[in-house]
């Protein structure tokens, strides 16, 4: 028997999910089992409308599907984790965006065969051809950027700048423009408000012309056009971070909004989907109907599809100019539906005629279709895999669903977007109010580096994602204890994304050589001894970089209750930023050239600048 299956079978009997219909297997009975689903993440339809493809993100494939009967077609192996594809305007190719392979996958529509495999900037996201059949742009995730390739051959000719977590790009109507989202908030001064963007390129020149400002909004997810181009609407997630996490009950975390942008609205506006007691967690992909009266957009969290009026919409963005995206009196205005979906619903499409719309269940392995007349599921396409629910797969449902918080207002993945993080800095109440400001950690490959917390208050996981997320972030419904396992099995089986900054082979740069050097040094350049406490290997010890102890390393603020902190692990810091307890750090030299003045935090004073840098060099390779 496996450990996971070990663990499973512990508690299998304890106790059954409570939740809805669609988990009904779960009352049954779960395997221990690593199964494969499908995950469906996104859908196109090919030119002729003849066949659905769907983007299948756990078994890394693009799934093809008879457009009338929804019977399979074939299954197209990608790379691992796709992310995002695109058809080309032709229609002859389809791209793929691979982002834990760093490829994009060119698949001919002829013979449903991958033709080509290129490889792009680190953790593409979203693929988008022009129009001219010249370049084709690639969202990378981590390098924060867009990469600009030669549509034919592969070859990168250039990067653009983006916003950071640069993740989805959708083409004007016309194929003019490229508008890119990011899913991470863009960098500013500590303790103030997030802020993000919408990164407009001319597809023609390949140039950023643009940069569509969105105050307030931390995560951007899809664009949508409608048909004359004249309305943008992108969704997006607002957070109330710069107040202590204590007015669940009036919609005190999180804003799900959208932001409106184009000739219909003149200068960008946020507004709200939520209002008191049906909260639209997670807006993630948008369809807007041909004649633009409505449209519909999917919510994660909720499990949901959200429906808008449009042109009740424009009246009452035009009679109430400013942003309302906290009133939660707002979305009675326009918001005229609220149908139920699948598990973690994502990518939405509408059929040609615009009678049916498709809905990807990413975490139910099935599509919903809707009829948009009565704004009724009357049928659900079940994708080919498997029928019994795996732990694995009921802790995942667990962490992206908000059910079980306060009036359904947020989830786990609310602040760990897509199981990582959020690059926020929360006040949370167990603290006291204005006390103890946290940066929010990653949580990829956390599997034994307990405790938790940055004052190591929580000595294990199950008190982590039980208790402590029950009382101060659900403020409601308690797990039962077969939930809370699973839960708490998924977050431990998270791995880590693929380290950029190692070479293939797993051997250090010169560089990064150097680095080590200084990491695990026993005296200074003047030959003084560093006490064993204070050097980095000591705290930064073992596979993940953490002793699991807490230690003073000298950043205590005004603010915080106490200077011990737990050591966090080294995990893929390169991309965690900011950094220290409280977020304080923009950067990983800020550590050591801002906040370790007194050499409490690693004996760092003595380093040069390059030296420094070998040091952080090697620190990214964790």
């Amino acid at each position: 028997m496996s450990a996971l299956a070990a663990v499973c079978a512990t508690t299998l009997a304890l106790c059954a999910w409570s939740g809805r219909t669609a988990d009904a297997s779960v009352a049954t009975g779960r395997t221990g089992e690593r199964l494969e689903y499908a995950s469906p993440i996104e859908m196109l339809l090919s030119s002729d409308g003849s066949l659905l493809y769907v983007l299948c993100q756990e078994s890394g494939q693009v799934r093809v599907l008879n457009a009338k009967s929804y019977e399979p077609v074939k299954n197209i192996a990608v790379g691992r984790v796709p992310r995002g594809f695109s058809l080309s305007p032709k229609g002859d190719r389809l791209f793929v965006a691979n982002s834990w392979d760093d490829t994009v996958s060119v698949i001919d529509t002829k013979s449903l065969e991958v033709a080509a495999t290129w490889a792009v900037g680190s953790e593409p996201s979203s693929v988008v051809e022009d129009r001219e059949d010249k370049h084709l742009f690639v969202a990378n995730r981590i390098s924060n950027d867009v990469a600009v390739l030669d549509a034919r051959t592969g070859a990168e000719e250039k990067r653009l700048a983006a916003g950071r977590g640069a993740s989805y790009i959708t083409a004007s109507p016309d194929g003019s423009k490229l508008y890119v989202t990011h899913v991470y908030p863009n960098p500013t001064p500590h303790r103030t408000a997030p802020d993000s963007e919408i990164t407009v390129i001319d597809a023609a020149r390949a140039v950023v012309v643009d940069r569509i400002a969105l105050p307030y909004v931390a995560h951007g997810f899809h664009v949508a056009f409608s048909a004359d181009g004249r309305l943008g609407v992108a969704s997006t997630l607002h957070p109330k971070n710069l107040v202590p996490l204590a007015h669940l009950e009036h919609g005190g975390a999180f804003a799900d909004t959208l932001t409106l942008f184009g000739a219909d609205v003149g200068k960008p506006v946020e507004i709200p989907l939520d209002e008191l007691e049906l909260y639209a967690v997670r807006p993630f992909g948008i369809a807007i109907t041909p004649d633009k009266t409505r449209m519909f957009i999917t919510c994660g969290g909720s499990e949901m599809v959200t429906v808008v009026d449009i042109p009740r919409l424009m009246r009452y963005v035009r009679t109430h100019p400013g942003t309302s995206a906290q009133d939660l009196s707002a979305s009675a205005n326009y918001v005229v539906g609220r149908i139920a979906v699948g598990h973690d619903p994502r990518g939405v499409m509408l059929t040609k005629d615009g009678t049916k719309l498709l809905v990807a269940n990413r975490l139910e392995d099935t599509i919903s279709v809707v009829d948009t007349k009565t704004d009724r599921v009357v049928s659900t396409i079940a994708l080919a895999g498997p029928k019994q629910m795996s732990v694995l797969r009921h802790g995942e449902q667990t962490f992206y669903t908000s059910r079980y918080s306060f009036q359904g207002q947020i989830g786990c993945a609310n602040c760990h977007i897509d199981s990582t993080f959020d690059g926020l800095q929360w006040d949370l109440e167990p603290d006291g109010f204005g006390r103890d400001i946290v940066d929010n950690r990653p949580i990829e490959a956390v599997k034994d580096t307990e405790p938790f917390k940055w004052n190591g208050g929580n000595p294990n996981l199950p008190t982590e994602c039980g208790p402590r997320t029950e009382k101060y972030f659900w403020r409601a419904e308690n797990y039962d204890d077969l939930t809370l396992t699973d839960l708490v099995v998924y977050v431990r089986d998270l791995p880590p994304r693929p380290n950029r900054w190692l070479q293939g082979s797993g051997e250090l740069t010169a560089s990064q050589e150097r680095g080590r050097a200084l990491f695990v040094r026993e005296s200074d350049k003047f030959g003084n001894s560093i006490p064993e406490t204070n050097r980095c290997v000591y705290c930064h010890s073992g596979l993940k970089g953490t002793n699991q102890k807490s230690f003073d390393v000298g950043t205590k603020k005004a603010t915080d209750n106490s200077g011990l902190l737990d050591t966090p692990q080294l995990t893929n810091i390169a991309i965690t930023a900011p950094y220290l307890h409280d977020g304080s750090a923009a950067t990983l030299e800020q550590i050591w050239t801002v906040f370790n003045l007194q050499d409490k935090h690693g004996r760092t004073n003595d380093l040069t600048k390059d030296e420094l840098n070998d040091l952080i060099d090697y620190l990214r390779t964790r």
